[in-house]
């Protein structure tokens, strides 16, 4: 039986300057949402306007690196500024050991989904 439960995410909001990297570099922040169950985290991110064969996943440790090319340039005003962007890009570190080798993720309709099974840590022994 898996249970859902719930825990604490903390996201420090962004430094000005990377802001301005974003925009400078046409990226976006999608977005997500994080789960925590007994073995394992789901992880989905709303990524619109992508196809799944632009999509990329990374690992560093236990940070998850999403980053997609939009199928065609987005572009929105803010201000009497156009801003376009071509790319969604987005890091989440989780807050435990992850088991990267059975990690499985699947893409339909704009939604990106990843399941990270948790790194179980210790050993049985047999009993005699």
């Amino acid at each position: 039986m898996t249970r859902e439960t719930d825990f604490e995410l903390s996201i420090s909001p962004p430094r000005i300057s990377s802001l301005f990297d974003d925009i400078e570099h046409k990226i976006l922040s999608p977005l997500s949402c994080l789960r925590e169950f007994d073995n394992h985290w789901l992880l989905e991110f709303d990524l619109p306007l992508v196809s799944k064969k632009n999509i990329k996943v990374n690992f560093d440790g236990n940070t998850i690196n999403v980053e997609a090319r939009l199928n065609e340039e987005y572009s929105e005003e803010k201000l009497g500024k156009i801003r376009k962007f071509e790319h969604f890009k987005k890091s989440i570190t989780l807050p435990g050991k992850i088991n990267t080798n059975k990690t499985t993720a699947k893409f339909q309709k704009g939604r990106l989904e990843i399941k990270i099974p948790k790194k179980t840590v210790g050993r049985s022994i047999k009993i005699e």
